[in-house]
């Protein structure tokens, strides 16, 4: 019997890399905490309130880290909990296969490194068709917290930092879940480079607004919006992810006019601290 707890966070897009395979993004401090227990017989077992989560990335994920002999000799019970929503470019499924190789980890391969936790998340995205890219950016900044400006097809960050914590991100969550054709996004593949390369510089907000006015072209939220949250005070706002959540920067001060403007279209929104804090894991 053992039982190991590990806590990861959320993240949002700076830039997207679908059309290039090179990404950015940003921790915030919504967080997944999963529990994994080991007992007496076997089978894998998910507890979660979330009924729209992936079992298939899970999974793949537990049997990537622990041996088919361990997976016949022990019943490992996974308990979920998230503050994240699920599929709304919030960087879910990200943090829930990292939280879970890093808890496997602890009990089953307690000398992995960070990177192999990582990538075992990533590989596990790419197989059970949850990402396109395997969201190497994504699964940086949801695991080591701050900016992280990355490779995704060379799994390698080439820029990190700890982001600002005197900022905020309010996040708009459309009740209409409609995104539009991803593969679109490759139309736009040199201003997505563009975003890259100032992201890479640290020019975090400007690339990341450039981002969202291109992905929400393509990706069927309207491009007015973004316009009119940096006209109201943020610093930069885009499409988080694939969408369809909206991300929003902005000093503490300028929260209730960017909420406005959201207040104005259909869903709810949820204000989340920047995060730095890497991603934890203990014995319980």
């Amino acid at each position: 019997m053992a039982k190991a707890k590990a806590t990861v966070h959320g993240a949002v897009s700076l830039v997207n890399a679908i059309a290039n395979q090179k990404g950015a993004t940003l921790g915030i401090e919504l967080k997944v905490e999963v529990t994994v227990e080991t007992s007496p017989g076997k089978g894998i077992v998910i507890e979660s309130d979330n009924k729209t989560l992936s079992s298939r990335l899970i999974n793949k994920t537990v049997e990537k880290i622990i041996s088919k002999k361990d997976l016949e000799q022990n019943k490992i019970s996974i308990k979920l909990d998230s503050e994240i929503p699920t599929g709304y470019g919030l960087k879910s499924s990200s943090a829930i296969s990292s939280a879970v190789a890093l808890a496997c980890a602890k009990i089953f391969k307690p000398k992995f490194t960070d990177q192999q936790i990582l990538l075992v998340g990533v590989d596990a995205s790419i197989e059970s068709k949850v990402s396109i890219t395997g969201a190497y950016d994504d699964a940086c900044s949801c695991y080591y917290g701050g900016f992280n400006v990355t490779d995704n097809a060379k799994k390698r960050r080439i820029h990190f930092e700890k982001g600002p914590t005197n900022m905020i991100a309010v996040i708009f969550i459309p009740k209409n879940r409609k995104r539009g054709n991803l593969k679109n996004l490759k139309i736009l593949s040199t201003v997505f480079e563009n975003a890259w390369e100032l992201a890479r510089k640290a020019n975090y907000w400007e690339a990341m607004t450039i981002n969202g006015l291109a992905t929400a072209s393509i990706l069927n939220s309207d491009p007015k919006i973004i316009t009119s949250l940096i006209e109201k005070g943020a610093l930069a706002a885009s499409v988080s992810g694939n969408g369809p959540a909206i991300a929003a920067i902005v000093k503490k001060e300028n929260e209730s006019n960017i909420k406005k403007i959201f207040a104005a279209l259909e869903g709810r929104v949820i204000v989340s601290k920047v995060n730095n804090k890497k991603a934890e894991v203990h014995e319980v």
